[in-house]
């Protein structure tokens, strides 16, 4: 899946659906964005070839992936329901919440506890959603990673 068809050119995240941005979440929004367009592997199962243009939104419990085809001639939309992430997200930001918070003045060891239990959640967050997209779409591991970064960054509310 390493070809030019077989991947995302330009990712969007719908803004509206964000009420707020602490400056770790704009980081790892930036990074995650960035890291995914550089090196990604994305393929609809049906539909059009690559290379892709992708919208990440949320209506309602429903994750909306809005797939184009770069030149805009062929669109997709894949909607998701949200509720085999919730948990993982839930606890994904519990724990990134006490990750910055020691990162301030923690022992070496919490800080490197902590950042292993935020690594494992963001894993088992990826593979749930690697494993929801799988009838409809071929993404590797570390497109999934990203990926999830991206939709837990939609969840987030005032």
């Amino acid at each position: 899946m390493s070809d030019e068809t077989s991947r995302i050119v330009a990712i969007e995240l719908d803004e509206k659906s964000v009420v707020r941005w602490r400056p770790e979440i704009e980081h790892e929004r930036n990074l995650a964005i960035f890291d995914l367009l550089e090196c990604n592997s994305f393929r609809l199962k049906e539909g059009f070839p690559g290379p892709y243009a992708l919208d990440l939104s949320l209506r309602d419990a429903t994750l909306i992936l809005r797939v184009k085809a770069r030149d805009g001639a062929d669109q997709l939309e894949i909607g998701l329901p949200v509720r085999p992430l919730r948990r993982v997200i839930k606890d994904y930001f519990l724990i990134c919440d006490s990750y910055y918070q020691a990162i301030r003045g923690a022992t070496p060891s919490r800080i490197e506890t902590l950042d292993m239990a935020r690594r494992g959640l963001h894993d088992e967050g990826s593979e749930i959603l690697k494993d929801i997209l799988a009838d409809r779409v071929e993404i590797d591991f570390e497109t999934a990673r990203r990926l999830f970064t991206l939709v837990c960054v939609l969840h987030l509310r005032g």
